[in-house]
């Protein structure tokens, strides 16, 4: 028996995605406040480069002060939304383990919000350092969040049939930008 075959269809390339990231950034430079010092908090993998290109362009466009720069190891799915971590891992960097963002304000980025496990622990984990507030920034939000969490700032919201799969290319980790629709075939 062989595995169901996949199909695969191309949402956004790589210029429409630069356009979203253009949006999203004004979305949060219209939520910060200038006079408190900003956090931007990638979530490792992809989430990690989309954070450092947001901060670019808020700093380049908007004119935000260049901000502390930081990324979290979080993990609970593989790619293919496999559940690896029932307890979702967040592996703190023995860096920040003094790390003081008392009066911060931080913008946390990651790629896709799912369910909303994985961005529960950040949110868990940051609110600990006490920072002043805390927004959440996602390439796409797939609207289907089981817990209480949701995204501030949000470049695209895709309302997907369960068990189809939003694949974000994000380089360096994938050489183009984009984003796939993964949608579960029929054997052949």
């Amino acid at each position: 028996m062989h595995p169901p075959a996949q199909v695969r269809s191309r949402l956004y390339d790589s210029a429409e995605l630069e356009a979203v990231l253009q949006a999203m950034a004004s979305q949060a430079a219209a939520l910060l406040q200038p006079q408190q010092p900003l956090a931007i908090i990638g979530i490792l993998r992809r989430g990690a480069p989309l954070a450092q290109r947001l901060t670019d362009l808020l700093v380049q466009r908007h004119g935000i002060a260049p901000p502390l720069r930081l990324d979290l190891a979080v993990k609970r799915y593989a790619d293919d939304l496999t559940l690896l971590h029932p307890e979702t891992r967040l592996d703190e960097p023995a860096s920040h383990a003094d790390l003081d963002l008392r009066g911060h304000q931080l913008l946390v980025v990651d790629d896709v919000l799912y369910h909303g496990h994985s961005l529960l622990r950040v949110l868990q984990y940051l609110a600990l350092k006490q920072p002043e507030q805390i927004r959440v920034a996602v390439l796409v939000d797939r609207c289907v969040a089981r817990l209480p969490v949701h995204a501030d700032v949000v470049g695209a919201r895709l309302q997907m049939a369960p068990g189809s799969i939003i694949d974000c290319h994000v380089p360096p980790y994938e050489s183009d930008f984009q984003i796939d629709l993964v949608q579960p075939g029929h054997a052949s």
